[in-house]
């Protein structure tokens, strides 16, 4: 039995996930900057890391983090750094409510394809209400619709994958035979919210199926996760809340019918790297004299599903009803906020520097030590590491802190698998034919 292993992901926004990172010296910014991105997935390929993540809306403006305002959409950008890369996995969104399932699975089993097997597809229903006007629509569909839809949209997805069995392409030149129609499986699929025929016009993909990467934390997301989910993204500051996570998806996942270790928990985290504690603190001291207070207040509205910008800063943060849109920063930040009775300024300076993920600042063992703690504890099987800037801050953590997890036998020195499945150590699913 192979040993257990950190799984390390790099969330990537291209103006760093610091709201004021791409304001610092040494900084490269821009999501259209595609030799950055490529440079980016080259260091982190070089880091042996699982997967790059790229995460996406369809809606946004002049009020977006910086690292969304303006950026590539996403499955054709994971085309472009396919071809520049060989191990590493390439995942990202793509929401159930505004795209059709036919598409998507054509265009993830194509990438599939490409990459040789190092796909992820983040399933999100959509958090913003905005982005219904983008798409001939009054308006957002409420919370419970959305999930309801987005189990059905998956069972599609998957069931179009199965379209054809692994040998149906015979390619038989003696008696003219090209495909074995006995291996075509039409969907002929109608349910609740979607009618799509089949079969798709692309045989299985490499790896069966796409990853499939959630981060919905409401009680339906969770659901969701439990039953479908492979790879699970978390918002997590404290390790009490992170374990308490866990064993509430884990439990889940069992009560679906599913091996409790079917999941891979990957809390969000930005590392902060100094020669000394000292040094790391004052990075972020000189990020917060960088950060336009406008944009940071933006970024923490965003998380919290409301506008703060009508209440004192220097008050408490206000009992807010629950929020439609990213449930797992709303309570997060909630908790955080009371538990150290921070002012709205406050709450608003420490999500700026990463979107309301944990930080850890101190040097690459104080890194390290900290990773490790959350790892051995089981409150993760890896984590999705956020870096305020590129390159320099991503690099510091593949050069000092990466070595150090591989020398305490924490992380892969090499890979060992060529798809993303094989690095996060998951099962290939059999075509149902076969079962």
């Amino acid at each position: 039995m192979s040993r257990r292993m950190i799984h390390l992901g790099l969330l990537v926004l291209g103006a760093g996930n610091h709201v004021a990172g791409w304001r610092m010296p040494d900084a490269e910014f821009g999501s259209q900057n595609l030799p950055l991105l490529q440079r980016i997935a080259r260091i982190a390929e070089r880091g042996r890391f699982d997967m790059l993540f790229f995460a996406d809306a369809v809606n946004t403006g002049i009020d977006a983090h910086p690292g969304m305002m303006v950026r590539f959409e996403p499955l054709t950008l994971l085309a472009a750094l396919a071809m520049g890369t060989e191990r590493i996995g390439l995942g990202a969104t793509v929401s159930t409510t505004y795209s059709e399932p036919y598409n998507l699975a054509r265009a993830l089993a194509s990438l599939d394809h490409l990459s040789g097997g190092r796909i992820g597809w983040n399933v999100v229903t959509g958090s913003s209400p905005d982005a219904a006007a983008n798409f001939s629509r009054d308006q957002h569909p409420p919370h419970a619709e959305r999930y309801a839809m987005a189990a059905e949209y998956l069972q599609v997805v998957k069931g179009l994958w199965d379209s054809w069995e692994e040998d149906a392409i015979v390619g038989d030149k003696q008696r003219g035979i090209f495909a074995d129609p006995a291996k075509l499986h039409v969907l002929n699929h109608e349910g609740q919210y979607y009618r799509v025929k089949g079969p798709l016009n692309i045989t299985r993909p490499p790896q069966g199926y796409p990853v499939i990467l959630q981060a919905g934390a409401s009680e339906a997301g969770r659901n969701l996760a439990a039953a479908t989910a492979e790879v699970v993204f978390t918002v997590q500051q404290e390790m009490e809340g992170a374990l308490a996570f866990a064993q509430d998806l884990r439990d889940r996942c069992e009560r679906a019918g599913r091996p409790r270790d079917a999941i891979r928990i990957l809390p969000g985290v930005c590392p902060i790297i100094g020669r000394s504690e000292a040094e790391a603190k004052a990075k972020i001291t000189e990020l917060a004299a960088l950060a336009d207070p406008q944009a940071a207040m933006r970024v923490l509205s965003d998380r919290l599903g409301h506008d703060l910008s009508g209440y004192p800063l220097d008050g408490p943060l206000p009992e807010l009803p629950p929020s439609g849109m990213m449930q797992g920063h709303a309570v997060t930040l909630t908790a955080i906020a009371r538990k150290h009775q921070m002012t709205i300024r406050e709450l608003r300076d420490f999500t700026s520097a990463s979107s309301g993920h944990r930080l850890v600042l101190g040097t690459p063992e104080m890194i390290a030590d900290d990773l490790e703690a959350w790892f051995r504890s089981g409150a993760a099987d890896g984590f999705m590491i956020k870096t305020t800037h590129y390159p320099g801050p991503f690099e510091e953590f593949v050069d000092q802190v990466v070595p150090i997890l591989v020398r305490r036998g924490l992380f892969r020195s090499e890979y060992e698998g060529r798809t993303l499945r094989e690095h996060l150590g998951l099962p290939r699913p059999e075509h149902p034919a076969r079962g």
